[in-house]
C-alpha cells in the first residue's frame, strides 16, 4: 500500500522548530559558561594550594631519590672499607685492618658498625686481649639492633674466651638457643653446651648432641671425630654407618703418612 506524502510544514511549524533550535543553542551556550565559571571559581579557591601540594610533592620526591642516591653510595663505600678491612686482616695486616674499618664504627648503616665491631674484637682476641675482645662482643651481643647472626657470632665468641671462668648452667642458658641442629652456629655451640652438660654430670644430655654433631655434615671433619668419640665415652652410639667410619680413618690415616713422607724428603 502506498504511502500517503506527508503534508509540507506550515510556517508556524518551521518558526517553532526555529526556535527550538535557538533554545538548545542558547542553552549549551550557558551550559558551558556555567562550566566555565565553576572551574574558574574552583582555580581561585583550590589553585594555589593544589599547586603547592603538586610542588612540595616533587620537592619531596626529589628529596628522597637524593637520599637514596646518599644512601646507596655510603653502603658501596662502607662495603669496600670493610672488604678492604678483611683483605688486609686474612694478609696478617691486622693494624691495616682495624684503619680500613675504623670509619665504619659510627656508621649509620646497618650492619656496618657491627661488622666492624667484631672485626676489632676478633684483632683483640687473636693478640690475647681477651677482655679487650670479651667487652666488644659483649657489647654486640646484647645490641638489640644488630642483625640476628651477628649477636649469635658474638655470644658464642664471647662463651668461648670466657668459657673457663662460667658456671656450667651459665654456659647452657647463653648457648642452648644455638644449639639447635640447623642453626647456622650449631657445631660449635653444641660442642661448648655439650661438655658442660658432662661438668654438670648430665652425660644422658651430652650424649644425644655429641651424636648430633658427629651426623652434621656442615661441621668440620676433626670436630665430628671429636663428637663421635666423646659420644661413645658418655654411652651413646654416633656411629650410624661403620664402613663409612672406617673409609673415614683410613682417608685420614692415608693423609698423616702422605704428609709424614712429604716432610721426611724435604
Amino acid at each position: 500500500m502506498a504511502l500517503r506524502p506527508k503534508s509540507p510544514k506550515t510556517d508556524l511549524e518551521k518558526a517553532a522548530e526555529r526556535e527550538d533550535a535557538r533554545n538548545d543553542v542558547f542553552m549549551r551556550e550557558v551550559d558551558d559558561a556555567v562550566r566555565q565559571d565553576q572551574m574558574a571559581t574552583a582555580a581561585k579557591r583550590f589553585g594555589i594550594p593544589l599547586a603547592i601540594v603538586v610542588v612540595l610533592g616533587l620537592a619531596g620526591l626529589g628529596g628522597y631519590l637524593w637520599w637514596d642516591a646518599e644512601q646507596t653510595a655510603k653502603a658501596e663505600e662502607a662495603a669496600v672499607a670493610m672488604t678492604l678491612g678483611i683483605d688486609r686482616l686474612e694478609a696478617n695486616q691486622p693494624d691495616a685492618a682495624l684503619e680500613k674499618v675504623a670509619p665504619l664504627k659510627d656508621s649509620e648503616i646497618a650492619g656496618f658498625a657491627v661488622q666492624a665491631k667484631l672485626l676489632e674484637a676478633g684483632v683483640a682476641q687473636q693478640r690475647g686481649e681477651t677482655e679487650t675482645a670479651a667487652k666488644l662482643f659483649g657489647e654486640v651481643s646484647a645490641d638489640a639492633d644488630a642483625p640476628a647472626p651477628m649477636r649469635d657470632l658474638a655470644t658464642l665468641r664471647l662463651v668461648s674466651l670466657q668459657y673457663d671462668e662460667m658456671e656450667p648452667a651459665d654456659v647452657v642458658a647463653k648457648l642452648k638457643p644455638l644449639a639447635v641442629p640447623g642453626e647456622p652456629f650449631f657445631p660449635s655451640a653444641a660442642e661448648m653446651v655439650g661438655m658442660a652438660y658432662i661438668e654438670q654430670g648430665k652425660p644422658e644430655l651430652a650424649g644425644p648432641l655429641f651424636a648430633e654433631i658427629s651426623r652434621d655434615e656442615t661441621a668440620p671433619q676433626a670436630l665430628r671425630a671429636r663428637a663421635r668419640q666423646i659420644a661413645g665415652l658418655v654411652g651413646t652410639d654416633a656411629v650410624d654407618d661403620v664402613d663409612e667410619v672406617m673409609e673415614q680413618i683410613e682417608r685420614n690415616s692415608a693423609a698423616r703418612a702422605a704428609a709424614q713422607r712429604q716432610q721426611a724428603g724435604q
